[in-house]
């Protein structure tokens, strides 16, 4: 009780809210080519541009969306994305009877997490300490990724009736909306230097950036084919429980290693991070259920370090704003998905040609043992001459 009686009211009813819309959407998502599909009457190939579209908007647009945020105000913009998920809610809805709709309102909600994710860290980290930082971050993560864990459960209740899970959705999304009517406004800071949108990149930290970037890029091998990979090997229940463990791994393991996070070294994390994706993907090639448990497990510990890491780093070597740090992660992030899906599913699909998809999990697992010491190693580079003592020649 010492820790929840340490938030705030409204801190207390953001990380409700991050909850909430991450099991809203997260009911929806794993069963998105399904719907698509059968709506739209597409080809699988066609499905997987949307998504992939969609995907990006989402990760890439907290950019933009986070200085937005920074321009208009966090208030403002978390009520203008929770109207953005409403309306996607009820395009859902309506798409049972006009299939275009069910796009407009993937889109509709991709641009409403584009502008609600930094919007609703920002606010959450707003006017705290860097003492207080990682605890307020931790949290925010941990309670996403309970919804995360439990939307598609949720969404398994409605599985044969999406008409009843949309009703529910744009329900929750309109009693969203009047709350954050009531959330105070915040004070500006008078001396705050708001960018212009074409500086949003500015100040950016470039380490975490790039290693954020990296992270997602083989984080989304695990997440975006280990389902195919896994089917016929184990059973679908098993699959779908392992990973509901996974994000509860992260949303429990994340607030009770914060404080011990920020005072690790930055390599440290990243061998941590990264040797806990290697030992993961290696895992995989037994393709069992102990061989998958213990893969998930290794990876969920590795990035429960990892992402927070990346993110109080962020923090800790800007100057920027925390919602425009966060909006600078979500760009990192989109970028490194995006690569995940042209580049994994290339080699996927190179690997079960040839019928050796086991060799797939080892080449990346030699990619999260490589990649990092060179993104290490380039950031030394680049950094060299600007700690050279004056006067050397």
């Amino acid at each position: 009780m010492t820790g929840i009686r340490s938030f705030t009211r409204v801190q207390l009813a953001l990380l409700g809210s991050g909850f909430l819309v991450n099991l809203i959407n997260f009911s929806v998502y794993p069963y998105l080519a399904i719907l698509l599909r059968d709506r739209m009457e597409l080809g699988m190939d066609q499905v997987g541009v949307i998504l992939g579209l969609a995907t990006f908007v989402q990760f890439a647009g907290g950019l933009p969306g986070a200085a937005l945020a920074e321009r208009l105000g966090l208030q403002r913009c978390l009520l203008a994305a929770m109207l953005l998920q409403t309306l996607g809610s009820l395009g859902f809805l309506a798409g049972g009877a006009w299939p275009a709709l069910t796009i407009a309102a993937l889109f509709l909600r991709s641009a409403a997490s584009a502008v609600y994710s930094p919007s609703v860290r920002g606010y959450t980290v707003l006017g705290a300490t860097p003492d207080e930082r990682p605890r307020l971050v931790s949290a925010s993560y941990a309670t996403g990724k309970v919804g995360i864990a439990l939307g598609p459960v949720a969404g398994a209740l409605f599985i044969h009736d999406p008409a009843a899970m949309f009703a529910v959705a744009t329900a929750l999304h309109v009693a969203m909306t009047i709350g954050h009517a009531h959330l105070p406004k915040e004070q500006r800071d008078d001396q705050q230097v708001v960018e212009p949108l074409r500086r949003a990149l500015h100040g950016t930290a470039v380490l975490p950036f790039a290693v954020t970037a990296l992270t997602l890029y083989l984080h989304m091998h695990f997440y975006q084919y280990l389902s195919s990979y896994a089917q016929g090997r184990v059973p679908p229940v098993f699959y779908g429980s392992a990973m509901m463990a996974y994000s509860l791994i992260l949303a429990v393991i994340q607030p009770l290693i914060s404080k011990w996070v920020e005072r690790m070294r930055y390599p440290h994390a990243m061998a941590l991070g990264f040797g806990g994706q290697a030992v993961g993907m290696l895992a995989f090639i037994g393709g069992n259920e102990i061989a998958i448990a213990v893969g998930i497990l290794a990876i969920g510990a590795g990035n429960s370090v990892l992402f927070l890491k990346n993110v109080l780093e962020a923090l800790a070597r800007t100057k920027r704003s925390p919602t425009v740090v966060f909006g600078q992660q979500r760009l990192a992030e989109g970028a490194g998905a995006f690569l995940s899906g042209i580049a994994g599913g290339g080699l996927y699909h190179l690997f079960e040609s040839a019928g050796n998809l086991p060799g797939f999990w080892l080449a990346i697992a030699a990619q999260c043992l490589l990649l990092p010491p060179i993104v290490l190693l380039a950031d030394r580079m680049l950094r060299r001459p600007t700690l050279e003592p004056a006067g050397v020649s």
